[in-house]
């Protein structure tokens, strides 16, 4: 089960990072060069299909994944265990990326328009850095960077 679980979290890694970089690096730039709340909307659209089910398939095998490392929950947040460390890592940008997606369905996406885009443009790139972020310390379970 582990190995599935594993799969399963990579598998949702990369159709979330993924996406957001290809949003990020060339959906986000013809947006802005052409001032088009269109062309976002039109992705995000098209994206929140697979990307809302990529995302909810890495919480749900993540908690799976890091109950296989630590199986107390309490002991997630001890400061002093370097593993577990690094699920608290990937809890805080769990946190800063549903604080990004709050604030964005709610404020900024329902009163988007050509002269806030940029602001969605901020909201987009720190998501993405945030994904990328998800990833390194991903890894860092296997290479132990971060312990």
């Amino acid at each position: 089960m582990h190995g599935v679980a594993l799969f399963l979290h990579i598998l949702g890694a990369t159709i979330w990072t993924g996406g957001h970089i290809i949003l990020a690096l060339i959906v986000l730039p013809k947006a802005l060069k052409e001032s088009s709340t269109k062309i976002l909307l039109d992705f995000e659209s098209v994206y929140e299909r697979i990307g809302m089910p990529a995302l909810i398939t890495q919480i749900v095998t993540g908690i799976y994944l890091a109950l296989n490392i630590e199986s107390d929950v309490l002991n997630w947040f001890n400061i002093d265990n370097r593993v577990t460390n690094v699920i608290l890592i990937k809890l805080a940008l769990l946190t800063l990326t549903t604080c990004f997606a709050i604030n964005a369905r709610f404020r900024v996406i329902p009163n988007l328009n050509e002269s806030n885009l940029a602001l969605m443009g901020w909201h987009i790139r720190a998501v993405t850095i945030i994904s990328i972020l998800f990833v390194f310390v991903g890894v860092s379970f296997r290479t132990g960077w971060l312990y």
